[in-house]
């Protein structure tokens, strides 16, 4: 597709405008189908996002996409078109919005939530400096269920500026959107709403207009026209309606399956953490009456279909609303239930404060299953989990597990059902599938011993693989070295690591280096005399890109290791 101008934008009939539509529909579908990405909340907005570039004046006027899951047409529209077919390839267009990409990307998004903040902020500081421009925060009703949607909400008077808030309802986030803010936004679209609905949005200090339909031309264009008009004066929320998959049937029909698409044929070699999760959960559950799950908005993606559909009555997904789902858990742990909070790991790190003091503070047996640990790929910086094992380390009663395989996994879920103390549990997204072996709250494993004078310490199924592959090479060369899974980052295992002699030592994360694995090997050992070097991600942001080579760019290189032990080899 090429490059489209604004002028062209501007003088388009709304034939020509929809001939457009097409084409940027078909241009995201083939991309996406190579590439992978995110389709069905793309395919729904291109309408809005062509009426936006016609009605306001990118980039001088600025937009804040909230997660940015449907920032794909405003590329395309935005002289990213030549380059699109590179998305989410390393050195390519990222997925989500980029300000070091593009001067049309003001905000750099990944996570619900953020988009109303943000744009209050550019709009103040606009004010500030005299400037003339407007700001329209795009949020769909997934991301309007988050509590800091609530909390930006809560300043618009206090700051006293001007944003055009445009709500995209489509009755899904991921998974369909749930929750009381959901309802009121449904009653709105069916004609069914109150007044004092409307008058809830305008007690914040908003114009309330709707409800458009986003895929309209006829509707949407003159519905912007006058959102700008009032823009002179008052905030604006404009709730439009569109369809996710929008022009693709599949997609239409199959949101959820659509939501996110990957670029290649799963490996049927590898099993899905999340599925065992399911599995686990569902049997645990079926004899055992305290067992309940809790999920934001991830349902589906967390292998918590089976279990929801099951036990109705005690699985829980709260929406996009991480914060409200860890103090959930905390009270439910509280009245003698035993929940489950699964959760990716980079959306795990904005309950950082309620497992803090909820959680952990009350010494309470939630468990959290947190799924996509360690460099996940294409979705770039905001959703690489390679910040848990550091961040909820250093947090007092928490145990923290790293499973080997998915047989592990389960052994460690079934041990979990009558741990009385708060356990974190991280997985990449797939592994290998083994018979579940017998497990210790904080003992390691020692899974290949030597006479060598050198150990190595590796935790999870990406640490262990890379020991092992390393392993395999030197063994041709006559050198060898001892491997424990290191599966507990705490408690440590200090009755193993204090009979251990070796006086070379290496670590292996899927994390980064500070604060990991690497860090309380350091501690332990220090002034024993032992030589220590670790490997995990050094102190940088990951940006999108294959996994592999994104895991030996930033720190886990199959070749460094190996240096390091011949030079070890050599000295012993």
């Amino acid at each position: 597709m090429r490059n489209v101008s604004k002028h062209e934008i501007d003088s388009a009939s709304i034939p020509q405008l929809k001939q457009l539509c097409e084409e940027i529909r078909s241009e995201i579908f083939c991309t996406v189908s190579s590439c992978g990405g995110h389709l069905s909340s793309n395919l729904g907005v291109v309408e809005l996002t062509v009426a936006l570039h016609r009605v306001f004046d990118f980039p001088h006027d600025k937009i804040v996409f909230d997660v940015g899951h449907q920032c794909y047409p405003h590329k395309l529209l935005s002289g990213r078109a030549e380059n699109f077919h590179t998305l989410r390839k390393a050195g390519g267009i990222s997925g989500f919005p980029k300000r070091n990409e593009s001067i049309y990307d003001c905000y750099d998004t990944g996570h619900a939530g953020t988009a109303l903040s943000a744009a209050l902020g550019i709009a103040k500081a606009r004010d500030l400096k005299h400037e003339n421009f407007e700001i329209v925060a795009l949020i769909g009703d997934g991301s309007f269920n988050n509590g800091l949607i609530f909390e930006a909400l809560n300043s618009l008077r206090i700051l006293n500026t001007r944003v055009l808030i445009i709500l995209n309802d489509n009755g899904m986030s991921i998974s369909p959107t749930v929750g009381g803010t959901h309802e009121v936004l449904k009653d709105m679209k069916d004609g069914a709403a109150s007044i004092d609905d409307v008058r809830l949005f305008e007690r914040f200090g908003l114009s309330y207009m709707g409800v458009f339909n986003g895929n309209d031309f006829n509707e949407l264009l003159p519905a912007l026209e006058q959102a700008k008009e009032r823009l002179n004066s008052q905030n604006v929320l404009l709730h439009v309606c569109t369809k996710k998959g929008q022009g693709y049937a599949f997609c239409e029909h199959e949101p959820q399956e659509t939501h996110g698409i990957s670029p290649h044929a799963k490996d049927i070699t590898r099993k899905e953490y999340s599925h065992a999760l399911g599995e686990e959960l569902s049997l645990l559950a079926a004899t055992d009456e305290r067992i309940v799950a809790v999920t934001a908005a991830m349902t589906d993606s967390l292998g918590l279909r089976d279990f929801f559909n099951s036990y109705p009555e005690r699985a829980f997904d709260v929406g996009i609303c991480e914060e409200h789902a860890s103090v959930l858990c905390a009270a439910l742990a509280t009245q003698g239930l035993k929940p489950y909070y699964a959760i990716y790991s980079t959306f795990l790190q904005r309950a950082f404060d309620e497992i803090i003091h909820d959680v952990c503070g009350q010494d309470l047996p939630v468990t959290f299953c947190i799924d996509r640990a360690g460099i996940t790929g294409a979705d770039g910086e905001t959703h690489q989990g390679v910040f848990d094992l550091s961040y909820l380390s250093l947090i007092p009663n928490l145990t923290i597990a790293i499973p080997k395989d998915i047989g592990e996994f389960r052994a460690m879920l079934r041990l979990s059902q009558n741990y009385s103390h708060p356990l974190a549990i991280r997985y990449p997204r797939a592994g290998i599938e083994s018979a579940p072996n017998h497990v210790e709250i904080g003992k390691c494993e020692l899974l290949h011993s030597t006479l060598s004078d050198i150990i190595v310490f590796a935790a999870g199924e990406t640490g262990i693989s890379i020991a092992e592959n390393v392993r395999n090479k030197v063994q041709k060369e006559g050198i060898d070295f001892t491997i424990v899974n290191a599966r507990f980052l705490k408690p440590i295992d200090a009755e193993l690591l204090l009979s251990r002699k070796e006086k070379y030592v290496i670590t292996i994360e899927d994390n980064a280096l500070i604060g990991g694995l690497g860090d309380a090997i350091n501690r332990f050992y220090l002034n024993s005399g032992k030589i220590i070097c670790n490997f995990g991600y050094r102190d940088a942001f990951i940006p999108h890109g294959d996994i592999s080579l994104l895991q030996t760019q930033y720190g886990l290189n199959e070749d460094k290791i190996l240096e390091c032990i011949r030079k070890f080899y050599a000295c012993r």
